[in-house]
C-alpha cells in the first residue's frame, strides 16, 4: 500500500508542466518507473522464485532419500 500512494505521490511529477518541468519530469519519470518496477519485482517475481526453489529442493531432497535411503 505504501509503495502504490508513493508511485500515485509521484505521478504528478511525470506529467508536469510549466517553469521547470523538463527536470522535474526526468526526475518523475525516473522515480516513478523504477518504484513500480521494485514493486511488481517484489509482489511477483520473489514469490514465484521462492516456489521455485522450494520445489526444487523438496525434488532434490525426495530423490536423495529414495536412492540413497533404499539399502542400494
Amino acid at each position: 500500500m505504501t509503495a502504490f500512494t508513493f508511485i500515485l505521490g509521484v505521478a504528478p511529477m511525470v506529467i508536469a508542466s510549466g517553469a521547470g518541468a523538463g527536470s522535474r519530469r526526468a526526475i518523475g519519470t525516473t522515480v516513478f518507473s523504477g518504484m513500480l518496477m521494485a514493486t511488481l519485482v517484489g509482489i511477483f517475481l520473489i514469490p514465484a522464485l521462492y516456489y521455485a526453489f522450494q520445489s526444487f529442493r523438496e525434488r532434490a531432497s525426495g530423490w536423495r532419500v529414495r536412492r540413497w535411503g533404499s539399502g542400494e
